[in-house]
């Protein structure tokens, strides 16, 4: 089945004023957190650490597919193992199943003890290209298409010679490998976790990074796009002005309001972001369909953050589910960490007493966003107000008909 993905990949670049977006649901947290990747468990209560199954976060992950909304499900090599090429969960989906391709220590944070996020980053991986493309040692040509051929590739600069030069290296490796295989990776840039030397201006400091490590990369082994912190307006237009063939997109960081979800989402795509991968966001809301089925419609200009948080409570008491925050409290920003690990933040736009947006920067955007971002009107789209109480029949025949705008 066509994938959304490299519909949407192909029409950005042809036109990067059209106002296609990606989203990617990040459920591969099983590779950072050990046990308390899935996240708390419902059942918790009080201060009490209960977290849920992997067998949960698998249903959780085989309901996202269902609802067929995001572009792309990112997963650990052994969950795409059982979704992917075992149970087939992708074959007649428009949605595109990821492995995390790498595991670099600064995402190692199993264990209450650990000190590897507090070193520099060294680069690792865990993950087979061919285990996650056919499920063996290795494939042959004919199977690479059975399982996953798209990935995450993770690099961090720290500002480092010989920690940067490995950093590098091992990325040369990998796309080498992976355009040989004919495996496509999405390339992710972290924050400094741990810089040797100090850096003034570290937005411009990964900015700078990508473009210089860019410049060398050529044909298969270029990545199919950026996933970035959001590092705010002015360096969001700085990097997705530059070069026309690169896709830029941004990574959730920690769970926050929902003000925050869908405010940092809203605002990367007005200063030129194509793509959103959320993981902690998603897997921290109170109903994750209903919190995907929202950050579509914003991601696709039919409802501005506010409304969208709005419009998530009151799904949430249709459903009777008690919120984990108060609307007064949900509509307000906390600071965002820009790392896997939580030590690097930055500021963001916050709603004002009287409910509206205040911007964190004055930059204005300019022709790659301006635009491509605007609500085509603040009435919510009668399938929202629905959405949860559809059918099974009904929700085939709305994913077939967005498919069919989708598509063409």
């Amino acid at each position: 089945m066509q994938k959304t993905l490299d519909v949407k990949i192909a029409r950005i670049l042809a036109d990067r004023s059209c106002s296609d977006f990606i989203l990617a649901d990040a459920k591969d947290a099983d590779m950072a957190y050990g046990l308390a990747a899935p996240g708390m468990s419902p059942e918790a209560h009080g201060k009490e650490a209960k977290f849920r199954t992997l067998d949960q976060y698998r249903a959780q992950i085989r309901e996202v597919i269902a609802q067929g909304l995001v572009d792309i499900v990112l997963m650990s090599a052994s969950t795409s193992e059982i979704l992917t090429l075992k149970e087939r969960l992708f074959e007649d989906s428009p949605i595109t199943p990821a492995i995390r391709a790498n595991d670099a220590t600064d995402i190692w944070l199993a264990g209450a003890e650990g000190v590897y996020t507090s070193q520099p980053s060294h680069p690792f991986r865990s993950a087979s290209l061919d285990y996650a493309m056919c499920g063996k040692g290795t494939c042959r040509p004919e199977e690479r298409k059975l399982g996953a051929d798209l990935g995450l590739y993770s690099v961090t600069f720290n500002n480092d010679l010989e920690r940067d030069m490995e950093t590098l290296l091992a990325y040369k490796q990998f796309r080498t490998e992976a355009a040989s295989k004919g495996f496509r990776y999405f390339l992710e840039v972290f924050a400094p976790n741990a810089p040797a030397a100090a850096i003034a201006d570290v937005p411009k400091f990964v900015n700078d990074h990508i473009v210089r490590t860019l410049a060398g990369v050529a044909g298969a082994e270029r990545p199919v796009f950026l996933k970035i912190p959001y590092f705010g307006p002015k360096a969001m237009e700085d990097l997705a002005n530059f070069d026309s063939s690169l896709v830029v997109g941004i990574l959730g960081g920690s769970a926050g309001t929902t003000f925050d979800a869908f405010q940092m989402l809203w605002e990367a795509k007005k200063y030129g972001a194509r793509v959103a991968l959320y993981g902690r966001k998603i897997n921290s809301a109170e109903h994750q369909l209903t919190f995907i089925h929202i950050l579509r419609q914003i991601a696709d200009g039919y409802l501005m953050p506010v409304d969208g948080v709005k419009l998530y409570h009151a799904e949430l008491k249709k459903l009777g589910i008690v919120p984990r925050r108060l609307l007064e409290d949900d509509l307000r920003s906390m600071a965002q960490v820009l790392s896997y690990e939580s030590a690097i933040h930055a500021s963001a736009a916050v709603p004002s007493a009287a409910g509206k947006m205040m911007e964190s920067s004055t930059a204005k955007p300019n022709g790659v966003a301006s635009g491509t971002s605007r609500p085509r009107g603040n009435a919510v789209p009668e399938q929202i107000e629905d959405a949860v109480s559809m059918t099974s029949q009904e929700k085939v025949k709305r994913n077939l008909e967005r498919l069919n705008r989708i598509f063409g």
